[in-house]
């Protein structure tokens, strides 16, 4: 042998291949030959055949043994036969003779037995000689090897005289056996004092001196890395035997060239649990392999990295002792701490960073995320480890911590808890400056990194800052980074336009919330020689000098001082958005970037300057500052939110009292820049910013001293250089609107007031339009506007003396004027006051009524009111006004002066008449009216269509004025008639006043008004033309009663409109984009709402007062249902005599006003739904005006909802019902209509009796009080469907209120019939979901309650539960799959929910019984029948009926009618309709329901076709089937029984058959076992064992035998390892004669033997893949198990059978079919952790000829030692498990 290895391989081998010496078979078949023919010429002997019948003999008495004294006799007698023939060289049936011997070496036996059968060994071993011996090494092995360990003090020295005597001598015949002889051999080393300890040390080194060292060590190690109770004992061995070597010795001359199994059994030793081990691995690294040893660093980067990750880990058990090992071995054995820093990093600092960032990195799966981090913890305790492993390691950990923070997985609050440990731990001198470091590296960079920047943002974010990071650290880094970036900007303005700059600007204002204040204002003091530095450093310098970092080039500072951190950082700042505000104008390519980053740089000066408390003086010069600033803020590439922040911070430093300089904004040019600027966002196409830029034009004048803001107002209100003055007008009108009364806005805006009430006089019709609507803005504070108003008329220049005038005989007092004034003036005051009144309407009436003009703010007005022109000393504005009026209608020029007064005195009159007829309630107009009218109608509807929205205004109000003059007299004398007012429709009598139902209008008018509100172009004057719907059209009934749901309609489209606008606008997300472009505001959508609720409102009460109108309706529609068969379907389902009342139930529902309020109702239900403000996680410019909008729209639509329902509350509930089942959307809140119910609803009671009022009346018919409240689009199946989802929203307490009105319910469901109806199981799906919050309090413990539940949950389930039996019967619904049911729908999807008008027959109240249902709605309805029974009766069964009684009844009507019909006739019996499944599932986990369910599962076990289905389909039965064999004791040893039955005596029976039954019976006792957990049939191991071993002995049927080794295998699985002791000898004994006899005569193809081969070759299969401590003392026998498997020597003949199998079935011919099953990788490997072994023959499940075997032969022994050495031990359970499944249900 040669004691040399080939070069090492790596350390895996992906296509299994080794280096194969191929030996021809002629070698193995002449052995094969040789032992044939001394067999032969024994059995020849007739001595030899008497001997053979008495060693037959004495084998089988061992049947008759029963205790361990028959044991002893047994072996006496077998001994003495054997001495009896001494001659022979050969045993007779030495397997079983070898099988005997090891079953009498079982370690539960007496010692008594085991020296016996020492004594046969030894005979049989003596009688053999070493040849023997050594061709017979496999069957006498596999006794004695696993013995020593479990042997008694007085059997081992006999033992290891055996293996002295014996084996020894055998030499390099050993080389096979190597690995179990030293597992046999190691327990004697477990302690050093035991009295065989030298005895078993000295065999051990004979026993390595018959191999070489190296092949000797390999073995240790892979006993080491496979077998975990040895590794005490190996390292015992190692630490005797294994050299001491210093750093230049090799130790790969001793141990081998592959390093690689050596480090991993040092590192399967250093991961080991006990700590004796661990503590021996660390002395052997110590003695063997220093971390700067040659051996160290010739092993491949892979297992070096393998070794340190489980070296470093040994910090985690926090013992003392392991850790100084560890320490001594990091850092070498010199004393002085700065040799071992000198060591550690010349040796191990790069193998320990790597390490831990590598599984910081990428995690295994085998440790939590935490460990390296942990690790890390724990080594910075040793500093010498730590100050060095900081420095490299600290910047990655945080980054690994972020990026697992960043997405995280089960054991993120673990990492999270750390990391703060971690972040606490680490020297933040040194953390900061690694930090530091590539954040400087970054901002001087290309500008693409920001990696380091977003991880200090995230650190700043997770972690807790303690007091020096406060005061020191981030100060420092503060200024530092400013500077920084300044210097960078001002060499390349360009680079401010980069996303670095963002994300550093957002961490500086991040560091900025963690900075207190005091450390801005003066350096830390400092110690050493940085502290001369410490006032003369600009603060870049000053930070590297600090860190030790090598600073950049950069340009001399100017400034002597940097002692004051705040100011060189307000400074940078300065500079910093100066440069920025320089590269806005000069346009940068990215704009967008650029624009956040100068918001972002504005942002974090002020907020750095708002944090000043001491006086600062500056050197800056804050003029030129602003300048550029403002520069920035006028170019066009500004935007909202640059301009917001902008004037904030201009403000706010101008006010900021502690800087010297200031910069000054007291100025009219810098004030006009920005207001100007602002202005420009007030334009309606920038709603969304309108209430913040209002804000700030206040904050600018609140910030100045003069009138600066009011005169530039007026000026861009006047200026003829403005381009659009239209755009100033409108901006001065949403700062009126959006200005609150107590500033006074008609005081400091007055100028700009008057210029624009002055438009509306003017001839531009479009600044006349403006100036009215910005009038309907000031609605809420007409003083501020009449107060100058009053002051100028109330002028006493103004002179007149009271006269008298003659006009055709009538003397008239009037008053004379006595010289001329400003008359035009006036005329315009009034012109202003005209049009006040004229839109203010009742709100200024009310205003101006209630309110006393000496309380006014203005004290000039005061001043003349008291001087005596208003004698009335309580007298009101309106009392001034009229008064005033008055006096100017009755006041004439005199004589002198008439020529030139009179003209413009008309024309104040004319304007004085209109103004009064405006506050009193308008005059008469008699006869012409409705000629008038036509024109101005046709004119309106052509100004709509032509978009002319000037005149419009005028003809509205001209128009309104004629309706009200025609009508108001004949609506007055109708009331007065009536004496009830117009909602009372008691006393209508239609002769009562002739003229009221004459008066006709013009039918233009319709269309005029709905396209008036929605034609886009026309929305700027929307409000008016609302405004004369809602004050003309009730004039208009009942006539125009048509035109109220034309308008409905149109109202509720603009509405919905609107909505979109607004959710376009919110959805939007680019703030620094172009700006947002929205016109729809709170005002719009509460003008529309208005509209639109008194539409609804007065729809619904014409419809009640006006019965004629409706008729008209309600025959129309008559004729339509008469057509569609409504009525005859109807009457067939309630009986002819109340068919007439349900139609006109039907009818009435369908009339306009029912319509027009459901359509209401629909878009009212979309408002609330999706209008619900969420403050966004990031403030926005535009959040302002959204809230705004979102908040006001929704609390009006709750009034208009709530107004609604007060009027017609079952209506609008069920509307509201209706529109919850049709609009599914995503956008509407899925809990709004709940929301609104509760809102509307006063309690949960009056909602629950109201749902199911609205339930009975559709499911037991009509009754007179439900009249026009039915509507026909809403089914009883919607209504449960909603009760169910609002019973599941309430609360315990509140359910026990709601019962009582629900049971009733319950109640005439369950009475009204005994047949199942579809609202049946409607019914118990709520009742169900009430019981369930019900039995979660105390009321259950109320008898009566639990009675009333038990009685109507009882009925309700078995009527549901009969209906799915009853359809079975017949349809035979559960022989079709669902697929099948569609097909017969001529459909290829499931059926839709059917369109109410096409059908209304399902109407819910569907009383045609079930039978005649179409077959997919039936099938349909079974199977949501039968998962709701899986998935909420059964788990809440025991709850709702307690009693064991009734649970049972409730699951024997489930069974007898569900599980029973669904299980019978099946093919596949396991392969059921998933709920079917679910509810047997459910059962089995009701302990009191076993009797319902045990009959079925236990058939379907007995059903010779179980196995047809697939393992999928069994995968659910297995918890049912543990389930039952748990509870019914006599199951499993009945199924035992039918195991072992004796073969029949009868000669007619089929033995094939018979044989057949036989297996399934095994495998059912096999799928039984697997059903368990772990261990869980222990207590049935002896009688298993029994039955298996019986079969074994006495049936030889392949097709039986494969099914035993199917359950050894589950066996395998199911059982701890310790527990199979017993089993291993016969276990072996089948294999090895199994294998043995294939050896000798190879199987034809299709030869029934072939299965049985597979079935022993896949057990061989898991064995190697389970590995355990018990079978690798034997696998030697059937694999190679050293490291010959892949480094073959000189002259190998394979020992191991399947490699013989291997070259055997390799020479055979090659035949038709030899396909070779594919041969998988041993390992499966995941991502994140080690690979993990699975079996070979995994897919395979049968085979036609040896030949398929060839690539498990071949490569099992190099694939199970590759596994070994990759896996460390891991198996792939869940491949196990599933090869398993596959192979018991094979779908066959």
């Amino acid at each position: 042998m040669s004691s040399t290895s080939p070069s090492p391989p790596p350390a895996s081998y992906p296509d299994g291949a080794g280096t194969s010496v191929t030996k021809p078979p002629t070698l193995i078949s002449a052995r094969a030959s040789e032992r044939a023919a001394a067999q032969r010429s024994f059995a020849s002997d007739p001595k030899y055949k008497k001997f053979t019948q008495q060693v037959e003999k004495c084998l089988n008495s061992f049947d008759n043994v029963h205790e361990w004294a028959d044991c002893i006799a047994f072996l006496k007698q077998l001994l003495k036969t054997f001495q009896s023939y001494m001659q022979f060289k050969e045993i007779p049936r030495k397997l079983i003779v070898s099988k005997r011997l090891s079953q009498c070496l079982n370690p539960a036996l007496p010692t008594g037995v085991h020296q016996r059968a020492l004594d046969v060994y030894l005979h049989i071993l003596s009688v053999l000689g070493p040849e023997g011996l050594l061709a017979d090494l496999t069957i006498w092995s596999s006794g004695l090897f696993p013995f020593f360990e479990y042997a008694a003090t007085s059997a081992k020295p006999t033992l290891l005289n055996l293996f002295d005597t014996h084996y020894l001598p055998l030499q390099t015949g050993l080389r096979p056996v190597m690995k179990s002889f030293i597992l046999a051999l190691l327990p004697g080393l477990e302690e050093e004092t035991s009295e065989f300890f030298d005895k078993v040390l000295n065999l051990l080194d004979r026993l390595s001196g018959t191999v070489s060292p190296s092949f000797f060590f390999q073995n240790i190690w892979l006993v080491m890395l496979t077998t975990p109770t040895a590794r005490g004992t190996s390292l015992n061995y190692l630490a005797r035997r294994l050299p001491r070597l210093t750093a230049d010795e090799d130790l790969s001359d001793i141990v081998g060239k592959d390093i690689g199994l050596m480090i991993r059994a040092f590192a399967a030793a250093l991961e080991d649990e006990n700590l004796l081990v661990r503590r021996g691995a660390l002395d052997l690294l110590l003695q063997s392999m220093r971390v700067d040893s040659t051996a160290m660093n010739k092993a491949q980067a892979e297992d070096r990295v393998i070794l340190m990750r489980a070296a470093s880990g040994v910090v985690l058990r926090r013992d003392l002792s392991l850790n100084r090992r560890l320490y001594t071995w990091l850092l070498g054995s010199d004393e002085k701490s700065d040799h071992q820093i000198e060591f550690f990093k010349a040796h191990a600092l790069d193998l320990v960073h790597s390490t831990l960032k590598n599984e910081m990195f990428s995690p295994s799966g085998e440790y939590s995320e935490s460990r390296p981090f942990k690790i890390f913890i724990s080594l910075l305790d040793k500093w010498e480890i730590g100050a060095a492993l900081s420095q490299v390691l600290v910047y990655d950990t945080f980054k690994a911590i972020k990026n697992l923070v960043d997405n995280p997985s089960d054991g993120a609050q673990d990492v999270t808890m750390t990391a703060s440990t971690l972040y606490e731990a680490v020297e933040p001198q040194i953390l900061w400056k690694q930090l530091l470091r590539p954040i400087f590296a970054e901002i001087v960079g290309d500008g693409k990194a920001i990696e380091a920047i977003r991880m200090v943002q995230f650190i700043l974010k997770t972690f807790a800052q303690d007091e020096e990071i406060q005061t020191i650290h981030l100060p420092i880094i503060f200024a530092a980074i400013l500077d920084l970036i300044d210097l960078q900007i001002q060499g390349d303005v360009s680079r401010a336009s980069s996303p670095l700059l963002r994300e550093t600007l957002l961490l500086q204002e991040e560091m900025l919330r963690h900075i207190p204040h005091s450390s801005l204002m003066q350096r830390p003091d400092l110690t050493g020689p940085i502290e001369a530095k410490r006032t003369t450093q600009r603060p870049y310098i000053f930070a590297c000098s600090f860190y030790g970092i090598d600073p950049i080039a950069i340009p001399p500072s100017i400034s002597t001082s940097f002692a004051v951190p705040f100011i060189s950082a307000f400074e940078n700042l300065a500079t910093f958005t100066r440069n920025c505000a320089q590269a806005l104008i000069a346009s940068s390519p990215d704009v967008v970037t650029l624009r956040e980053v100068y918001s972002l740089s504005l942002s974090l000066l002020d907020r750095f300057a708002g944090r000043l408390g001491t006086s600062v003086t500056l050197t800056w010069d804050p003029n030129t500052w602003v300048q550029t600033i403002l520069g920035g803020l006028e170019h066009e590439s500004a935007n909202f939110t640059t301009v917001d922040r902008t004037v904030s911070l201009l403000v706010a430093l101008h006010q900021n009292t502690n800087l010297v300089p200031r910069p000054p904004i007291n100025d009219r040019a810098t004030m006009y820049k920005m207001v100007n600027k602002l202005l420009k966002y007030l334009r309606v196409d920038f709603a969304v910013y309108h209430v913040r830029a209002v804000n700030l034009i206040w904050l600018l004048e609140a910030a100045t001293t003069h009138s600066y803001v009011e005169s530039i107002l007026a000026q861009t209100m006047t200026s003829p250089e403005s381009r659009n003055v239209h755009e100033a007008y409108e901006a001065f009108g949403v700062l009126w609107r959006l200005t609150e009364d107590n500033l006074l806005p008609g005081f400091r805006f007055k100028v700009p007031m008057m210029i624009v009430l002055d438009t509306l006089k003017s001839d531009d019709p479009s600044l006349r339009r403006i100036g009215e609507t910005w009038m309907r803005c000031s609605l809420k504070s007409y003083l501020r506007v009449l107060d100058p108003i009053l002051f100028e008329l109330l002028d006493p220049s103004v002179r007149r003396v009271p006269s008298t005038a003659k006009v055709h005989g009538r003397e008239l007092q009037i008053f004379l004027y006595e010289r001329p004034f400003d008359q035009r003036y006036t005329n315009h005051l009034f012109d202003l006051l005209l049009s006040i009144i004229r839109f203010g309407g009742q709100g200024f009436a009310k205003t101006a009524r209630s309110t006393p003009i000496r309380r006014s703010h203005h004290a000039g007005l005061v001043q003349r009111i008291e001087d005596g022109a208003i004698p009335d000393p309580e007298a009101s504005y309106l009392d001034a006004l009229v008064e005033v009026i008055i006096r100017f209608i009755q006041s004439e020029p005199n004589q002198h002066w008439t020529p030139t007064m009179l003209p413009n005195n008309d024309i104040i009159q004319s304007t004085a008449v209109d103004l009064l007829q405006a506050i009193v309630a308008r005059g008469d107009i008699d006869g012409v009216a409705n000629g008038i009218e036509a024109i101005i109608v046709g004119k309106l509807y052509f100004c709509v269509h032509s978009q002319r929205l000037d005149l419009q205004n005028k003809l509205l109000h001209l128009l309104h004025s004629l309706i009200s003059a025609a009508t108001s007299r004949d609506e007055a004398g109708r009331q007065r008639q009536d004496g009830s007012g117009p909602s009372s429709s008691a006393g209508h009598d239609n002769d009562a006043e002739p003229s009221h139902r004459h008066y006709s209008v013009n039918s233009l008018l319709i269309h005029a008004l709905v396209d008036a509100i929605a034609v886009p172009s026309n929305r700027p004057i929307l409000q008016h033309w609302l405004d004369f719907v809602l004050m003309a059209v009730p004039q208009f009934q009942p006539a125009l009663h048509a035109v109220v749901s034309p308008l409905n309609d149109c109202l509720c489209r603009q509405l919905i409109l609107s909505l979109k606008d607004i959710h376009a606008t919110s959805s939007h997300g680019q703030d620094f984009a172009r700006d947002l472009s929205s016109s729809a505001t709170d005002a719009e959508m509460i003008m529309l709402l208005n509209g639109l609720e008194r539409m609804v409102l007065l729809s619904i009460t014409q419809n009640s007062e006006f019965g004629a109108v409706e008729d008209d309706y309600a025959s129309q529609d008559k004729a339509g249902t008469e057509n569609s068969g409504l009525l005859g379907y109807v009457s067939g389902v309630f009986g002819s005599e109340s068919a007439p009342q349900v139609s006109d139930e039907v009818l009435a529902a369908r009339s306009p006003a029912y319509r027009s309020l459901d359509e209401a109702i629909r878009v009212l239900y979309s408002i609330w739904g999706t209008l619900l403000w969420d403050n966004p996680t990031t403030w926005s410019s535009k959040d302002e005006s959204l809230s705004l909008v979102y908040n006001r729209t929704r609390i009006r639509c709750r009034r208009v909802m709530e107004r609604l329902f007060h009027t017609q509350a079952i209506e609008v509930f069920e509307s509201l019902v209706d529109c919850w089942s049709r609009l599914p959307d995503s956008s509407v809140a899925p809990d709004a209509a709940f929301e609104l119910i509760d809102v509307l609803v006063s309690s949960a009671q009056n909602a629950v009796h109201m749902i199911c009022e609205s339930i009975s009346a559709r499911i037991t018919g009509f009754s007179e009080k439900r009249k026009q409240s039915i509507n026909p689009n809403l089914t009883d199946s919607v209504l449960f469907k909603f009760l169910e989802q609002y019973l599941r929203r309430l609360e315990g307490p509140i359910a026990i209120q709601v019962w009582g009105r629900f049971l009733q319910l319950i109640k005439d469901i369950v009475g009204s019939t005994r047949d199942f109806k579809a609202h049946n199981f409607a019914a118990l799906s709520c009742l169900t979901v009430l019981a369930e919050k019900i039995s979660q309090t105390t009321a259950m413990e109320d008898r009566r309650i639990r009675k009333e539940l038990q009685d109507n949950f009882g009925k309700l389930l078995d009527s549901s539960v009969m209906f799915v039996g009853r359809s079975y019967d017949q349809g035979s619904w559960i022989r079709r799959s669902t697929k099948e049911s569609l097909v017969t729908n001529g459909r290829s999807s499931p059926a839709p929910s059917q369109d109410v008008k096409s059908d209304e027959k399902q109407d819910a109240s569907t009383l045609v019984p079930p039978d005649s249902a179409k077959p997919g709605a039936s099938t349909e309805l079974i199977s949501q029948i039968n998962e709701f029974v899986a998935f909420s009766v059964l788990p809440n069964l025991r709850k709702f009926l307690v009693d064991n009684d009734k649970i049972l009844s409730a699951c024997n009507n489930i069974v007898y009618y569900v599980v029973n019909p669904a299980m019978r006739g099946r093919s596949k019996p396991m392969d059921l309709d998933p709920p079917v499944l679910a509810i047997i599932q459910g059962m089995a986990k009701i302990s009191s329901a076993i009797k319902a369910w045990k009959t079925p599962v236990t058939e379907l076990l007995n059903d010779n076709r179980l196995f047809n289905c697939t393992a999928n389909a069994a995968e659910p039965w297995k918890p049912i089937i543990k389930v039952l064999f748990d509870a019914d004791k006599g199951a499993f040893p009945e199924l035992l029984s039918k195991v072992a039955t004796a073969p029949s005596a009868n000669i007619f029976t089929n033995r094939e058959y018979e044989m057949l039954l036989r297996s399934l019976n095994v495998r059912r006792l096999s799928f039984i076992l697997f059903t368990g957990e772990k261990n869980h049939f222990l207590t049935q191991l002896p009688t298993i064992q029994e039955k298996l071993v019986d079969i074994f002995r006495n049936v030889t049927a392949p097709i039986v035998q494969c099914e035993v080794f199917l359950c050894i295998r589950v066996l395998l699985c199911r059982l701890s390892a310790h527990n199979m002791t017993s089993f291993w000898p016969v276990l072996l004994t089948e294999l090895y004669r199994i294998f043995e006899q294939t050896m000798a005569a190879l199987p034809s193809d299709g030869s029934e033997d072939l299965q049985l081969i597979l079935a022993a070759s896949k057990c061989l299969d898991l064995l190697l893949v389970l590995q355990t401590e018990e079978f690798q003392i034997h696998q030697w026998i059937f694999v190679t198990d050293t490291v010959d498997a892949i480094y073959r020597p000189d002259n190998w003949f394979p020992e191991a059978m399947m490699d013989q199998l291997a070259e055997i079935v390799g020479a055979l011919p090659v035949g038709e079919r030899a396909n070779g099953v594919t041969t998988p990788n041993l390992l499966t490997t995941f991502a994140d952790q080690r690979p993990l072994r699975r079996p070979m023959l995994n897919s395979t499940r049968q085979i036609e000829s040896i030949r398929d075997l060839i690539p498990f032969f071949s490569n099992v022994s190099i694939t199970s030692y590759e596994s070994v050495y990759a896996s460390g031990g891991n198996v792939d359970w869940e491949a196990v498990e599933r090869g398993i499944m596959d192979d018991m249900f094979d779908g066959r």
